[in-house]
C-alpha cells in the first residue's frame, strides 16, 4: 500500500506569504511537495497579501534601534558615571589637602604663641622690671595701662594662656589625625586612649 502523502499546511503557508520576508521559492522549498507556482496560484485565487511586511519590518526596525539606544545609554552611564566618581574623588582630595594647608598654617601659629609664653615665662624678672620702670601712676595713685601689663604677665594670665594654647593644640592635633586618616585607638591593657595603634602593637 502506497504511503499516503502528507498535505500542505496550507494555513502556515499563507502566514509566511502574508509576513513578505520569505520569497515564493524559499516557502516551497520550506514545504515539500508545494511548487512556488503552486503557492502564488493559490495566493492568487484566495486573494492573499503580503500586509503583514510592513508590519513585520516597523517591528524588526523597533527592536534594532532599541538594541542601539540600550546599547548607547549604557556606554553613557558608564562614561557619567567614572566622571562622576572621578569629579568627586578630585574635589575630595582637594578639600583634604586645603584642610591639611589650613591645620599647618594653624599649627604653626599656635607653636609660635607657645613660644611667647614660653619665652615670657622664663623672662618673668625682666618683665616685672620693666613694669616697674613704666609705672605711671595718676593723681590717685592708680597706673591702669601698668596693671593691665601686669595681669598679662602674671601666673594666672600666663597659666590662662598656656590653658587655652593646650585645648587649641589638642583640637587642631585631631583634626590633623583626622586629615591624614591616622587611626585613633586604645592599645588593649595600656590605658592610654588616643595614641595610634600601630601594625607592631596589633600584633601583640
Amino acid at each position: 500500500m502506497a504511503e499516503e502523502k502528507e498535505k500542505p499546511d496550507w494555513e502556515r503557508i499563507e502566514a509566511e506569504y502574508r509576513a513578505g520576508v520569505l520569497s515564493l521559492r524559499e516557502i516551497a522549498k520550506a514545504h515539500p511537495g508545494v511548487s512556488h507556482v503552486t503557492i502564488k496560484r493559490r495566493a492568487d485565487k484566495e486573494g492573499w497579501t503580503r500586509d503583514l511586511a510592513e508590519r513585520i519590518q516597523a517591528k524588526a526596525e523597533e527592536l534594532v534601534t532599541k538594541q542601539a539606544v540600550t546599547e548607547d545609554v549604557t556606554r553613557q552611564r558608564a562614561v557619567t558615571e567614572r566622571e562622576v566618581i572621578d569629579a568627586n574623588a578630585a574635589r575630595i582630595a582637594q578639600v583634604r589637602g586645603e584642610h591639611r594647608a589650613d591645620i599647618a598654617r594653624a599649627r604653626q601659629l599656635a607653636m609660635t604663641l607657645l613660644a611667647e609664653v614660653e619665652a615670657e615665662t622664663s623672662g618673668i624678672e625682666h618683665l616685672q622690671e620693666l613694669g616697674v620702670l613704666l609705672f605711671s601712676p595718676d593723681e590717685r595713685g592708680r597706673d591702669r595701662l601698668n596693671e593691665i601689663y601686669q595681669k598679662v604677665i602674671s601666673s594666672a594670665g600666663r597659666i590662662d594662656s598656656m590653658k587655652r594654647l593646650s585645648e587649641t593644640l589638642r583640637h587642631l592635633i585631631a583634626l590633623e589625625r583626622e586629615a591624614y586618616g591616622l587611626k585613633e585607638a586604645e592599645k588593649p591593657g595600656s590605658g592610654m586612649v588616643g595614641v595610634p595603634v600601630t601594625p607592631a602593637d596589633e600584633r601583640l
